[in-house]
């Protein structure tokens, strides 16, 4: 069995930390706000969960695959405290004092401060679980092409809401058709993982698991790569869009700067699709040879 290691108790306390320090004095307020304030107390409290099941050993009665879980959370919640602690001193922390003084600065930097340790804390845990030992008990979602998965499916929500904020899709057929296959992409991917943390790869008889990561690996690709070259060309050729930003575009809430960012993306996790199929085609390591001398660690 897979057990929490003092890296995400770390976060367990760092999370508590912040959550505190935002009600008391640091605050939050609009959008970007209550985002960081949702992705602090969600994790907190997911944590907090995990961490009670794990001291109780209750996990063995609940139907899934308890290393698998553990590994998948850690992985997501590395991504949304990076994400909190980029967003949060971006819009919150100044390096004069506001009106309400010192004392809220400080907070807020504090604030940030024990986020980012939070973001290390949770993403030692991830590491660690490949530890001799560990990474067997972990199961696949401890793997790269795990781990690759969940970051996958982080990055198609930043896609979205990038779309969301000002993708200008009215009309636009061919966006629509992109947003459509990320979309499917996602859904499939996050299919795939929670049949890793179920405990249920084996649940197609038909299909061999290897071989179904490989053939989606492939598919995910494929419908990546030509919704990244489509929405660049749909967004920024002079005959649909603008390859300059306009002038006249507000700052925060321009659509241009939107589909900038979702561009960007989508070629990030066409990357990463490509990634996790160079892992899922590499053959599993063999047997050692008798009297072959032992690798070094």
């Amino acid at each position: 069995t897979v057990t929490l290691g003092s890296d995400c108790r770390d976060g367990l306390v760092l999370g508590c930390a912040v959550v505190a320090m935002v009600i008391h004095s640091a605050g939050y307020s609009g959008s970007y706000g209550v985002f960081c304030m949702a992705v602090w107390c969600l994790c907190f409290a997911v944590t907090t969960v995990i961490f009670f099941l794990d001291a109780t050993r209750l996990y063995g009665c609940l139907p899934v695959s308890w290393g698998n879980l553990t590994v998948a959370f850690a992985a997501l919640a590395t991504l949304m405290y990076v994400t909190a602690s980029v967003v949060y001193p971006l819009y919150f922390v100044s390096s004069e004092c506001p009106y309400a003084g010192c004392e809220v600065r400080n907070f807020r930097i504090a604030v940030a401060t024990c986020s980012m340790a939070a973001t290390l804390a949770y993403g030692a845990e991830v590491v660690l679980s490949r530890r001799p030992g560990q990474a067997a008990a972990a199961g696949y979602m401890a793997t790269p092409p795990g781990v690759l998965k969940v970051v996958q499916a982080f990055v198609a929500c930043v896609i979205f809401g990038g779309v969301a904020n000002g993708g200008g899709l009215a009309g636009r057929p061919g966006l629509v058709c992109c947003v459509a296959v990320w979309a499917g992409c996602f859904g499939l991917t996050s299919l795939l993982v929670l049949l890793a943390v179920c405990g249920r790869t084996g649940a197609l008889r038909c299909l061999p698991w290897d071989r179904l990561l490989g053939a989606y690996g492939l598919l995910a690709l494929l419908l990546y790569l030509s919704a990244s070259v489509a929405w660049p060309v749909l967004c920024f050729d002079s005959k649909y869009g603008s390859p300059w930003r306009p002038a006249s575009c507000p700052r925060g809430g321009c659509v241009w700067d939107s589909q900038l960012v979702v561009s960007v993306l989508s070629f990030l996790n066409l990357g990463l699709y490509a990634a996790d199929l160079l892992y899922s085609q590499r053959p599993p390591p063999g047997p050692r040879a008798p009297g072959a001398p032992r690798p070094r660690v």
